[in-house]
This record gives structure tokens, sequence and C-alpha cells, in this order.
């Protein structure tokens, strides 16, 4: 077998994340739009998006619990059908004459809780499907598929809101989840749970797995890093552009290059294949360092939008390249954890860059905390990539099956040598990032990617409100 799509099982698992994929991207546009003409009031989108986004970041570490006990396959199959209710009466909600405020905002809650249960599962379902040799072309067809679909998402949402109405927006999302769950239902993943434990015994041994790791925690600072540098531009970028760059048409003209950039660099990613792939994908996270300089000088603006397109790019290559990698480095029974605290971690610096990037800016105006952003992301960045234990992940095991471990990545903390336990390609082999990020949602994604955008992974959140990530899932 040449080709992921061969296997039965990842070809439903494909198509179930490719059409979720689509319905998600319409949303955030569609809710924009929906809450602000029925309150005309910023708070109000604060809030129905803060009911989405607390929940899901506080209840990660329990979706990863519960992934690694039970079958990723009916978790994320619940999961879908929980969404897709919440989502289904947003668009009720929102057809009708008054739509209310609570109601949306409860629904969103709900929407956000199962999210922090499926976001777990997206990358062990997809190492359950697909053999190793495999799983990076998986990756990085999943990854340039769902930004193919993010980027002609808000196209969709213009043309569902002024034709038929911003609720129907909704109602597409509600069933492109029912499609994914039912995909799902014919699925075989066969699947080894963990060790019953108490819950707080489970999540002190994810978190063990993941500090073991230099490579990983590394990483995964330089990713929350990431997200909270992308919360800075996002939350000034808008106005330095319009005040300074020659108006609204050239953030407009960002926003689209930098989603083309995710999607170049996940191509690049399927044909790529790095000697030190952890190594290369942080420093690819590095050049986002130039858009904030970019904009920090009142650069050229077709120079801003090219920065910004490479960018985006690092963050498109980093994705798959970092779920395949966690694939093949963690115990299938603790990656469901172990993908819960990478987008926790990825994703938690994301409020903090929100909240301080306006005060900043308005204490000292746009430039300084443009550029404290970009010395952190690169910094953070190149710094993880300067780790040892980040220079001795050497090789994707990618479709030539080649792969080599540094002694330190594949020990646990026990000083056992796992090897075994990473190479193994039955169904209860497990899984990384969704993501980011689906890291840094992603993210990933991430995730922001969500449900899937670490960073983005999804790009967390920040990622995925512009492309993300990668990192939110099926």
């Amino acid at each position: 077998m040449t080709h992921p799509l061969g296997l039965r099982d990842f070809r439903l698992l494909y198509a179930g994340r490719t059409i979720s994929t689509l319905g998600d991207a319409v949303v955030p546009a569609a809710l924009a739009i929906a809450i602000t003409r029925a309150t005309g009031s910023s708070g109000a989108l604060a809030l129905v998006l803060g009911c989405a986004m607390v929940p899901r970041l506080l209840l990660l570490p329990l979706g990863g619990v519960v992934g690694d006990r039970f079958n990723p396959r009916v978790v994320a199959l619940v999961t879908d059908l929980v969404r897709a209710a919440a989502q289904l009466s947003v668009g009720v909600e929102l057809i009708g004459a008054e739509p209310r405020l609570l109601h949306i905002a409860v629904a969103e809650a709900i929407g956000g809780t199962a999210s922090a249960f499926a976001m777990p599962t997206a990358s062990p379902l997809v190492a359950a499907t697909v053999e190793g040799p495999l799983r990076m072309r998986a990756n990085a067809l999943l990854a340039s598929t769902g930004n193919a679909a993010r980027l002609g998402g808000p196209a969709l949402a213009g043309v569902l809101v002024y034709t038929a109405g911003a609720g129907w927006a909704f109602v597409l999302d509600a069933a492109s989840f029912a499609v994914s769950a039912a995909l799902l239902t014919r699925i075989t993943v066969r699947h080894t749970p963990a060790e019953r434990r108490p819950f707080f015994a489970d999540l002190a041994e994810g978190w063990t797995e993941l500090r073991s790791r230099d490579w990983y925690w590394t990483s995964l600072i330089a990713h929350g890093a990431w997200n909270g540098a992308s919360t800075v531009l996002l939350t000034l970028g808008p106005l330095v552009a319009a005040r300074d760059l020659g108006g609204d048409g050239v953030w407009i003209a960002m926003t689209q290059a930098g989603a083309f950039g995710v999607l170049a660099g996940s191509l690049i990613a399927g044909r790529v294949r790095p000697g030190r792939p952890v190594m290369v994908a942080n420093l690819g996270l590095a050049l986002y360092a130039l858009p904030l300089l970019a904009l920090a000088t009142t650069a050229p603006a077709p120079l801003t939008v090219a920065a910004y397109a490479v960018a985006m790019a690092g963050l498109g290559f980093l994705n798959p390249v970092w779920q395949t990698v966690v694939q093949q480095e963690f115990p299938a029974q603790v990656l469901a954890r172990v993908t819960s605290y990478d987008w926790l971690l990825s994703l938690a610096a994301a409020p903090l860059g929100y909240t301080l990037a306006p005060l900043a800016a308005d204490a000292w105006g746009s430039t300084r905390p443009l550029l404290v952003a970009a010395a952190l992301v690169a910094l953070a960045c190149v710094g993880a990539a300067a780790v040892p234990g980040v220079r001795g992940v050497r090789g994707v095991q990618g479709v030539r099956g080649v792969r080599q471990t540094a002694p330190a990545a594949a020990h646990g903390p026990d000083g056992a040598d796992r090897a075994a336990a990473t190479d193994r390609t039955d169904g209860a082999d497990g899984a990384g990032r969704a993501a980011g990020a689906d890291g840094v949602q992603a993210p990933t994604a991430t995730h922001q990617q969500d449900g899937s955008d670490s960073t983005g992974r999804q790009h967390a959140k920040a990622s995925e409100a512009l492309a993300k990530a990668d990192r939110t899932g099926t």
C-alpha cells in the first residue's frame, strides 16, 4: 500500500474530518455577524466566544484521560453528536425572530465542552487507522485538505449569511458533525485501554510521560509563545494595517495570504523529510517574528503581506510533522493524555495575549508590544530548536519507512527502552496532536485546526481564527 487513502478506515476518517472541518470553517464569520447584528455589542460576542473557550481549556486534561480509557472512535462519535445538537440549537435560535443570547452562549459552552473530549482523540484515530510508514503522508493530507476547506469557509459563510441567513451556517455545521458521526460508526479501531487508576494518577502519568522527553515539553513552550505572539498580531495588526499601511484591504490581504501560506506549508510537509523534523519545524515557527517586525516598523504593505504568508507556511509545515513525530514516540496508552496537555499548554498563552496586547498598546503604542512579541517568539522557537533532545529526534517515519530516534527520546522516565511501544502499528497504536494544535493547535490548531486546529497546533485558537490549525478534528 503506497497511499493512506487506499486504507478503508482512514478513507472514512478522512471524509468525515474534511466535511466537519468545512462545516466549522463557516461558523466564525457567521457567528460574528449574527451576534453583532442581534446585539450590536462586541462584548456579547466576547461572551459567546469565552463560553466556548473556557470549558474547552479547563476540561482538556479530563478529555485526555477519557480518550485513553475508552475507544477514541466512540469518544469522537459521541462528541460529534453532542456538537451537532449544540450547533443545531444555535442555528434554530438564530433563524427565529428574536435570538436569545443566553441560549446561544449555553449551546456554545456545551459545544466547547464536547471539543475538550474530541480534540485528544484526533491523532489517536489517525494512528489507529494508518500504518507507521504512511502516517506522515496521512497527516499531511489531512492538514492540506483541512486548510483548503478553511480557505473557502469564510466565502461560503458570506453566501449563507447574505442569502439564507446566519442561522443556516450553524445548521450546515450541525449536519457536518452528523455526517462525521455516521462515518465513524463504520470505522474499525482496535483499542488497548490504559490501566484503570484513580483520575489524578492518570493525570500524573500523562504529565510524567510529557516531562520525561525534553524535546516535547521545550517545544510546547515554544508553541505557547507562538500562540501568545499570534494574539498580539491578531489584536493590533488590523489597526496598524488600516492606519499605517493603506487601509483595511491590507489586513484582508494578509489573512488571505496567511491562509494560502498554511496550505502551502502542509503541502511541503507531505513531500519533504527533514533529518531533524522537530528542530526544523520549530525554526519554521520562528518565522512568525517577520510579520510582527514588519508591522512594528510599518514596512511596505507588499512586504508585510509576504512576511505573513511565509510565517504561516511555517505553521502549516509544523502541524503534520509534529503530529507524526508524536504518534511515533509515545506509547499508545498515554497518547490522549499527552495530546491534551499539548493543546492546553499550547493554547494557554492566547487569552493572556488577547488581554495584554491592547493594554500595552494603549500605554506605549503598537510598536513596543509588536517588537516584544517578535523577540519572544523568535527566542522561544530558536531556543527550543537548540535543545539537544529536539536536535536528537531524527527522521520521520514516512513512505520510505526510514526513522532513527535519539536514545533520550526513545526512553521513558524509568530508563526502560520504549522502542517497541513507539513502533506499534496495530489498532492500539496511538497518536499525538490534532491540531494545532489541531496545536501550535496547534495546535493544533492549533488548534487552532477543532475541532480541529497546537500550535496550532489549531491554530489555537488564534490560529484557528485565521486558518488554524490544525488542530480540531473529528
